[in-house]
């Protein structure tokens, strides 16, 4: 789904992480958490988008905290990490209801409280440093309470096969599930990605998909 940010990729044991933060001790905590999760490797971090950026660094995955000192909006800042080649995990206290509807709606992977327990957090980063998406109710409960969030309106045909695909079968699969011929399959997930597109809600991967039909609750919230 995602090009890796910009930079020449050094020699790694795991998967590469990079922080947006603005307060050293969350840094050095994270740093910490990563010790007992050999596949995970804290290689940059910084108190803005933009520092993070010049730093160079070929990286899976960018935690960004969505209150930084800079002033700086999520909106922009997922923006420019996604521009570089960056998927975003949300870390954050979650104290912003309308900062953490913004991160929903940029496009992110996933939602993360600081204040959750340590596994949950490394198994969120772990997944989404691989491209899954991480739903959590945090994420959940932004999209519910978005009154900007536009309804799509899904033929009972199509909201079958957005639920069957989105949730991980191959168009072919979908064909054999639905009776349908493989080249519908794939002429219904297009004009699916279209309506969405057309709502202001982009589904270009597979990834948007899902969390478009989690959204419109074709999918249930998956327990973490």
């Amino acid at each position: 789904m995602w090009g890796n940010c910009c930079g020449v990729q050094s020699p790694s044991i795991g998967k590469r992480i990079g922080i947006v933060e603005d307060h050293e001790s969350m840094v050095l905590g994270v740093g910490a958490m990563f010790t007992g999760r050999p596949e995970l490797e804290l290689v940059a971090s910084s108190e803005t988008v933009p520092g993070l950026l010049t730093q160079q660094q070929e990286l899976d995955l960018v935690l960004l905290d969505l209150r930084l000192a800079d002033g700086s909006s999520p909106t922009a800042n997922i923006d420019a990490l996604h521009a570089a080649g960056c998927p975003v995990l949300v870390y954050t206290g979650a104290e912003n209801p309308y900062l953490v509807r913004l991160a929903a709606k940029a496009g992110v992977l996933g939602i993360v409280r600081k204040s959750a327990p340590v596994d949950l957090v490394l198994d969120a980063i772990e997944a989404a440093a691989v491209g899954e998406a991480v739903i959590t109710t945090e994420w959940a409960a932004a999209v519910d309470a978005d009154p900007e969030l536009d309804a799509v309106d899904l033929s009972p045909r199509q909201q079958e096969v957005l639920s069957l695909y989105a949730s991980g079968e191959k168009a072919d699969r979908v064909a054999r599930l639905t009776g349908l011929s493989t080249e519908t399959v794939n002429d219904y997930v297009g004009r699916i990605r279209a309506k969405y597109a057309a709502a202001g809600r982009p589904a270009g991967t597979k990834v948007d998909l899902y969390q478009r039909a989690v959204e419109d609750g074709l999918l249930p919230i998956p327990e973490r």
